[in-house]
């Protein structure tokens, strides 16, 4: 009994041992998954913004240059207006009855002229007869230049008093757009007001005015320096106006004036561009923001801001090797664009970026790269400077 009962256990213990044998090994642990995207190198302009306040191109104050009772406006105030355009009528009354009254002694100065004219000639004749003094002779032509004078004063102030009635008529200096008047019909006026009538102002096109802080320049100039960046010349660099509302001028502007000193104040140098407004929908005296294109960063990526990671010694991305292991590298970081960074240095082109599942990457693990989905822009194109594997 006890031999059945020991075959009987040693068979079990086969049977269970040849189970066991059976089953396979438990299969090692899968590589973690992660979404990647390949760098790209690209070339993109370096903006800025800063705010500024926009003003005419050229501005004409016009003023009243006689004195008289203002009869008419003539313009429509916020009009556009072209130079010799009226825009007030003075009373002319007694601007016209100066004007006749220097005609009246420039008649006279001219008869008298005539007569002095004749006497002299007549004196000359007796005094070549020796039937005159030399003395007289003398007085006679003296006499007759000294009217010939009057007649040149007298047709100056003729022509002063035409002027001055011609002011009368009080024109555009300038083609441009004609503000609010600051005095009614019926006004007096004079050139010795302290107010003009109104003014004209060219804004088509329109300055730009801006400062920039002089760090920042000098920040640029070592990055031209350095080769990473290639300023735009001064006279082409790019103007971009956005309006208070947030939306982006359509017209494009340029750099215009770039000042020679320092504002001690401030710190910053003053700037302005010059704007095409032909619509007329910028208007002096608005506060905008003027982003300035102030060169290009060459060989140059972009990456989105979930591969960018940080740690006591800096900025790393994790990239994936030929043998789709987690690198770590070091990278130098310029300003934001848009959502994305911008690289300077430490990656080449080509590199896969770990973009997503970063929590599972392990610098020296082997991970299972997969193609991340391509990142758009608001226009809907892939971003420059990244694409997918």
């Amino acid at each position: 009994m006890t031999t059945r009962l020991l075959r009987v256990a040693a068979a079990t213990a086969l049977a269970l041992l040849a189970a066991a044998c059976s089953h396979p090994a438990p299969p090692p642990p899968q590589a973690p998954e992660v979404g990647v995207i390949t760098a790209r190198a690209t070339d993109i302009p370096v903006t800025r913004s800063y705010p500024g306040r926009l003003a005419p191109t050229l501005t004409a104050q016009v003023r009243a240059r006689v004195t008289g009772i203002v009869l008419k406006r003539v313009y429509r105030e916020g009009s556009d207006v072209k130079a010799g355009d009226v825009l007030f009528k003075i009373d002319p009354t007694q601007l016209e009855a100066t004007l006749r009254a220097a005609q009246g002694e420039l008649a006279q100065a001219e008869a008298s002229a005539r007569d002095t004219a004749l006497k002299a000639r007549r004196s000359k004749t007796l005094g070549a007869k020796g039937l005159l003094s030399k003395q007289d002779v003398d007085d006679a032509i003296a006499a007759a230049a000294q009217a010939a004078a009057a007649v040149k004063t007298a047709h100056a102030n003729v022509q002063n008093a035409r002027i001055n009635l011609g002011y009368a008529t009080v024109t555009a200096p300038i083609s441009g757009r004609a503000g609010r008047a600051n005095i009614t019909e019926g006004a007096l006026v004079s050139p010795t007001d302290s107010q003009p009538l109104t003014t004209v102002q060219v804004i088509d096109p329109i300055y730009a005015n801006f400062s920039q802080p002089m760090s920042e320049v000098e920040r640029l100039r070592r990055a031209e320096k350095s080769g990473d960046l290639k300023l735009a010349a001064p006279d082409k660099a790019e103007a971009r106006i956005v309006l208070p509302d947030g939306s982006v001028y359509p017209h494009e502007g340029t750099l215009d004036f770039t000042d020679l000193a320092v504002d001690p104040t401030t710190g910053a140098v003053d700037l302005r561009a010059v704007v095409p407004n032909p619509d007329r929908t910028l208007l002096p005296g608005m506060f905008v923001t003027i982003r300035l294109t102030l060169g290009t960063l060459h060989h140059v990526f972009l990456l989105p801001q979930s591969a960018i990671q940080r740690d006591n010694d800096g900025a790393f991305v994790y990239a994936v090797d030929s043998g789709d292991t987690i690198v770590a590298k070091r990278v130098k970081l310029g300003d934001q664009h848009g959502a994305d960074w911008i690289v300077l240095g430490g990656i080449d082109a080509g590199a896969r970026i770990v973009v997503s599942g970063i929590q599972q990457a392990r610098a020296g693990e082997k991970v299972k790269p997969l193609a991340s989905a391509p990142e758009s822009g608001a226009d809907g194109k892939e971003k420059a400077g990244v694409r997918d594997e």
